[in-house]
């Protein structure tokens, strides 16, 4: 039986943790003042999601919004016929949920341990209602995930077996350097936040084809693989030479 938010560990978030919070600056709380800032957080909690743990089911009532402070969570929904798709992967300081709607348009899981800021969906509509600060900075994350999906667009529908795969391990590369406060240093070793199956799902392909395409890139000298999940890149221009970019 899956748990609920309510059952999950959760602590009060408030002034002392906003102060010393990782993702204070890239957060969409950012945009705030101090003291503004410090006011969100007494109505937020933090929470800890497990690795495996669905924080937000599809088709719910959205009753919740978060900022991602700690691990990986990936977004999906489920076809007609019961299969999951996963649709995105959010990181450190990227928020969850949707402000000012009625129902949740895709679950949220945890794909290894993490800690979000949990906020109240009402509680937190209300508060962007009175600081229009951070509206606009919700806008710009809505536009930035537009552009995002986009390109994520042009991946799926245009690029080869081979470009798709390339174009997801260089996205890992600079979204897990980003999470880890280094947005100027993508980087060369770090572990898959997805296995080979949930890496298929995400690019539409089969879960032999991104085997294939892994160990033609290791082969090649590319890519080491290292472990089940680690990866290192040996040859950033190469890579980027197979992503078509």
């Amino acid at each position: 039986m899956p748990q609920t938010t309510a059952q999950l560990s959760a602590r009060p978030s408030g002034d002392r943790h906003c102060e010393h919070c990782v993702v204070k600056g890239r957060a969409i709380c950012a945009a705030l003042e101090p003291d503004v800032r410090d006011a969100l957080g007494r109505e937020g909690r933090i929470q800890t999601v497990p690795r495996g743990r669905t924080l937000v089911w599809e088709g719910e009532d959205a009753l919740l919004v978060a900022n991602v402070i700690e691990g990986v969570l990936k977004l999906s929904t489920s076809t007609s016929d019961g299969r999951e798709q996963i649709v995105g992967v959010v990181y450190p300081s990227d928020f969850i949920g949707r402000p000012f709607g009625e129902r949740s348009q895709h679950s949220v899981t945890a794909l290894i341990d993490s800690r979000v800021c949990l906020f109240p969906r009402g509680a937190f509509d209300r508060f962007a209602h009175s600081h229009p600060e951070l509206e606009h900075r919700l806008l710009e994350r809505a536009l930035d995930e537009l552009d995002r999906a986009r390109r994520w667009m042009l991946l799926l529908g245009r690029k080869s077996a081979t470009e798709k795969v390339a174009s997801f391990l260089l996205e890992m590369s600079s979204r897990l350097a980003e999470a880890g406060c280094q947005p100027n240093q993508p980087l060369d070793t770090f572990e898959l936040p997805l296995d080979r199956q949930q890496i298929a799902d995400v690019l539409g392909l089969t879960i032999e084809t991104v085997s294939r395409q892994l160990s033609a890139m290791r082969a090649s000298g590319v890519i080491e693989l290292p472990g089940r999940r680690a990866l290192h890149i040996v040859d950033r221009s190469r890579l980027v030479a197979l992503a078509g970019d």
